[in-house]
């Protein structure tokens, strides 16, 4: 893996990007909308919405990032693109390390937004402060990227990469704390959502919130999500198959 063909390979992507004001659009602003939409949602009952919003940080950017990447990574492999980079001297590491790289440019610019709309403007509190929640927001988004990038492997169309959203996870949403605590779930849901990554985002959301200094539990739970973003990395980096 060579450092200098990483950050080329991100500079392409993101010379890319600008010229889609769409996407950009999507990864910056559908977030915040939506975190908006639901404070109006609960305006009769403010305190349900301070509880949902943090959570929701961890989520949000996950979701956002992994459709972009994955439809951004499958337009690449069914162009062509992904053949002409493979037959040239770089290493399947450095193409999917400059995606992520290059989308965690974005991440970074999506969490920075949305804290501050939801610290600021949505008035928020959270007890462990702005930086707590950005670094946790960001770790979500690069999760996201890097499930993106593993899952484009496997789809063939457009149309069945966002099937995978679905299909991976909204059974992460659904048992990852947001609705209801997960010790009151049947056991086996408890087993599911104790190995998903989706569960440690929120938690790391829900230290933040009860905490106002940096828990040990906190630090655990955002190493297991950069965890599983690396080797979701590792992984869509073996699924590249180089041509001769």
């Amino acid at each position: 893996m060579s450092p200098g063909k990483t950050l080329a390979t991100s500079s392409r992507v993101l010379r890319q990007l600008r010229h889609d004001p769409r996407t950009i659009a999507l990864i910056l602003l559908v977030p915040s909308i939506l975190l908006i939409v639901l404070k109006y949602a609960f305006q009769a009952e403010p305190q349900v919405f301070n509880r949902l919003a943090p959570m929701i940080l961890g989520i949000f950017p996950l979701t956002i990032m992994f459709i972009v990447t994955s439809i951004a990574t499958l337009r690449e492999r069914t162009s062509g693109t992904l053949d002409r980079l493979m037959t040239m001297p770089i290493s399947k590491l450095d193409f999917v390390f400059g995606y992520a790289l290059a989308f965690s440019l974005l991440a970074f610019l999506q969490a920075s937004f949305v804290c501050a709309i939801t610290l600021g403007f949505l008035g928020v509190t959270v007890l462990g402060g702005t930086m707590p929640v950005l670094v946790s927001a960001v770790l979500a988004a690069l999760l996201g990227i890097s499930l993106g990038l593993f899952v484009s492997a496997f789809a063939t169309s457009e149309f069945q990469a966002v099937q995978f959203l679905p299909a991976l996870i909204f059974p992460q949403l659904l048992t990852c704390g947001l609705f209801v605590a997960r010790e009151h779930m049947a056991k086996p849901l408890q087993w599911f959502a104790d190995i998903v990554p989706l569960t440690y985002s929120v938690d790391a959301m829900k230290q933040v919130t009860a905490h106002a200094s940096w828990t040990g539990n906190l630090t655990r739970d955002l190493v297991v999500v950069l965890g599983f973003a690396a080797v979701a990395l590792v992984l869509g980096s073996i699924t590249i198959r180089r041509q001769e």
